[in-house]
């Protein structure tokens, strides 16, 4: 690849550390980006889950002051994100390459959808305010997180939608704390696939794209949990969206 190519994926990169921080499904970004260089599927999908540590890691410092007084709930929620993790990075290392071209597609296919309906979504399932949560919100709360991480650890694009779509339809808390958990969770999603990938899957890793896409998504982490809430989330939506249907394209009739 040329300088070009590089800065691209850097530049990827960073757009992906923002968009994480702020609404997720930061990686339709870079693995769009990295398919469209030439990457092989799996090489770009797990060699972008371990550089987009590097953002989880300031987006989730960003939103530290919306998370104090809360480390009961985290301490709840993040060993249901580490074990459905570890089952997912699991499956993306078990199953064939040809299962995860398959695959891959379809799993784009429904985060846009959700990207596109998540806040519909979420303004049907939450509760009323001054409501009680009801009792089963909790376990369903846990079981969401559970499979969210194990999708997260498959496939990392939109773990982040998911995660937010289920947190603010099932908790009356307000929004940017449910992003304060989301951006924990996630980290924690991508920490344990990445340990996974680093331990059993080597010769998967294109060191040179991690180190290009953790630069840029640390620098966007900063940014988003600075300033990336004042993006308008239509605008974001959209450039996921059409950022999503390239990669659909390009696996589908280009791969």
């Amino acid at each position: 690849m040329s300088f070009w190519s590089y800065l691209a994926i850097a530049l990827a990169g960073t757009g992906a550390g923002l968009i994480n921080t702020v609404v997720g499904s930061g990686s339709l970004i870079t693995f769009p980006t990295l398919l469209f260089f030439g990457v092989n599927p799996l090489v770009a999908n797990v060699s972008n889950n371990i550089g987009l540590v590097a953002g989880g890691v300031t987006g989730s410092w960003g939103y530290r002051h919306e998370l104090t007084g809360r480390a009961a709930t985290i301490r709840r929620l993040i060993p249901l994100s580490f074990v459905g993790s570890v089952i997912g990075a699991s499956l993306l290392l078990v199953l064939p390459a040809s299962a995860f071209q398959a695959i891959v597609p379809v799993l784009i296919l429904i985060a846009l959808v959700l990207v596109v309906l998540g806040p519909r979504i979420q303004q049907w399932a939450a509760p009323d305010e001054g409501e009680p949560v009801p009792a089963w919100h909790v376990p369903a709360m846990g079981a969401g997180v559970f499979v969210a991480g194990m999708y997260g650890g498959y496939f990392g694009a939109a773990q982040g939608v998911l995660l937010m779509g289920i947190l603010s339809a099932l908790s009356t808390e307000p929004l940017q704390r449910l992003n304060g958990y989301k951006n924990v969770l996630a980290l924690v999603v991508n920490v344990v696939a990445a340990a996974v990938f680093v331990l059993f899957a080597r010769d998967e890793i294109d060191w040179v794209i991690v180190l290009l896409i953790a630069v840029g998504s640390f620098v966007g982490g900063i940014i988003g949990a600075h300033v990336g809430r004042r993006i308008p989330p239509t605008a974001l939506r959209a450039l996921i969206v059409v950022i999503g249907v390239v990669a659909i394209v390009k696996l589908v009739w280009f791969s």
